[in-house]
């Protein structure tokens, strides 16, 4: 009977995470299972795994064949290094210590990239949300310019319309206060009576 590791899956619509089961071949992908070995979790960045790595590298071991995603999960967790690790202990290649030494190195620098990475994605978060809050105020820094205009605009027809209100006022009060003067008479003019012109009596013939 074939064995298989493979994912089982879980979660919800558009969320979804699965289990990394030891499977029969021929059994359904969501249908039973003989052992559950780790989750994980592809919404995460990077991917969440939780293996018991003891018991995968044991069924790896005994010849269970893991589908192409469980391989490249079982890759990243050092689950085939160790597997070639022991190998060479068994050739005699070098000893369980050496082994060891080897994959804790590969462990820790394996560590420091998922942290970086872990630590860039944080960073890019934070450089996003300092982007978002900088284009917003930059936003309502330009509307509350506009309103500002508007309302000076406002104001300044008012004071305006008031200066010429009170213009006008003033020049009716002043127009009210001024003294009525009384109208000229026109100057008469001085008529002098035609001179009498001396008549002289025809002379008698």
């Amino acid at each position: 009977m074939a064995t298989k590791i493979r994912l089982q899956r879980r979660g919800r619509k558009s969320y979804a995470f699965y289990s990394i089961v030891i499977a029969d071949a021929n059994a359904p992908r969501d249908g039973r299972f003989t052992e559950k070995i780790g989750t994980y979790n592809p919404n995460t960045n990077p991917a969440t795994v939780d293996l018991n790595f003891d018991r995968a590298l044991y069924w790896v071991e005994v010849g269970a064949q893991p589908t192409d995603t469980v391989r490249n999960i079982l890759s990243r967790e050092g689950v085939y290094l160790m597997k070639h690790l022991r190998g060479g202990v068994k050739k005699g290649a070098f000893d369980e210590a050496a082994a060891q030494s080897k994959f804790d190195a590969w462990k820790q620098e394996k560590t420091a990239k998922l942290n970086k990475i872990s630590a860039d994605e944080k960073a890019a978060k934070r450089a996003d949300v300092k982007a978002r809050l900088e284009a917003e105020k930059k936003v309502n820094d330009a509307i509350a310019q506009k309103v500002a205009e508007k309302k000076a605009a406002i104001e300044a027809a008012k004071a305006e319309a008031l200066a010429a209100a009170a213009a006008e006022a003033a020049e009716a009060a002043a127009a009210q206060e001024a003294p009525i003067e009384a109208p000229e008479a026109p100057a008469e003019e001085a008529t002098e009576a035609p001179a009498e012109e001396a008549t002289e009596a025809p002379a008698e013939a």
